[in-house]
């Protein structure tokens, strides 16, 4: 009985350090792809600003936010799997994809500028209330009209989580969560600080703000060397 008490414990413990081992593996992977993929989202840019001025406005949010975390991980995962040897292999789709960019970016830039230029701003929660499926559509576009998506999600985030081998998709699981982790941050934390930002000036300041984010970015994609 004692020798098979010894060797029951002896197995319990093999297990418990073969998962522990395991789970040690997974975070070095993890790890790493959460924080490639925050470094890569966290520069201000048009998808951002939306997702900012959307959560302060309280339109929607879940909705950005879902179609926005949803849409990078799609492409980190399409990126791993090898789509940006493809897209590497047609210079052409991407600018296509660039000009396209260049053109909605400059509209939506002319339409802050007007909004910020309104005699009567809107305070958060009070603008008129635009409709999901037209929110779908500008979080698509900001999000797949952009050439960088490309180059940093898909191409750069691809090749490092390729770096990884067999355990690629971990790294790929990693990068998602940080996708998730931020849209949610700025999304919901923007609809929580709403309340305290309820005067006209700040909506002037925020779409004068917005607009020239997406005028530097739509003059960076035009003269932009891919």
């Amino acid at each position: 009985m004692g020798i098979l008490k010894v060797r029951s414990y002896f197995e319990v413990f093999c297990g418990v350090t073969h998962r522990v081992a395991l789970y040690s593996a997974l975070m070095i992977v993890l790890i790493p792809g959460f924080l490639t993929g925050l470094s890569l989202i966290i520069a201000i840019g048009a998808q951002n600003a939306f997702v900012i001025r959307q959560g302060l406005m309280r339109q929607h949010v879940l909705l950005i936010v879902a179609i926005c975390a949803i849409s990078d991980a799609a492409l980190i995962f399409m990126g791993t799997g090898g789509l940006g040897t493809l897209i590497q292999s047609r210079p052409s789709l991407l600018e296509f994809i660039r000009w396209f960019g260049v053109i909605y970016l400059t509209w939506f830039g002319i339409r802050s500028v007007r909004s910020a230029f309104k005699s009567q701003s809107l305070n958060a929660g009070e603008g008129a209330a635009i409709s999901k499926s037209k929110i779908a559509a500008t979080c698509l576009a900001l999000t797949f009209l952009n050439p960088h998506v490309y180059l940093d999600t898909v191409i750069l985030l691809g090749s490092i989580a390729n770096q990884f081998e067999e355990d690629r998709w971990f790294f790929a699981i990693g990068a998602a969560v940080a996708s998730v982790v931020w849209f949610s941050t700025i999304g919901f934390g923007a609809r929580a600080a709403s309340r305290f930002m309820s005067k006209p000036i700040f909506w002037k300041i925020l779409d004068s703000v917005i607009a020239a984010v997406m005028f530097t970015i739509a003059i960076t994609l035009a003269f932009y060397k891919f």
